[in-house]
């Protein structure tokens, strides 16, 4: 069972490689563009505002449960 299932992940990482060697048009075309900048920016803003979001989430949290 454990070599089975050895060689069903090692198979998986194979085809996984293998499909990533044609490239990706959209991500080359932003590149060439300079517009990979601002859809890097927006991700990295996204998750700074989730993560003060959840940290003030947190802090509350931790607020009521020592007020009980």
């Amino acid at each position: 069972m454990k070599k089975t299932s050895l060689l069903a992940l090692l198979l998986l990482s194979y085809i996984a490689v293998f499909a990533q060697g044609n490239g990706v048009e959209m991500a080359d075309e932003l590149r060439s563009s300079g517009k990979i900048y601002v859809v890097v920016t927006i991700i990295v803003i996204i998750f700074v505002g989730l993560a003060l979001y959840l940290f003030s989430i947190d802090r509350r949290l931790k607020k009521i449960e020592k007020e009980k």
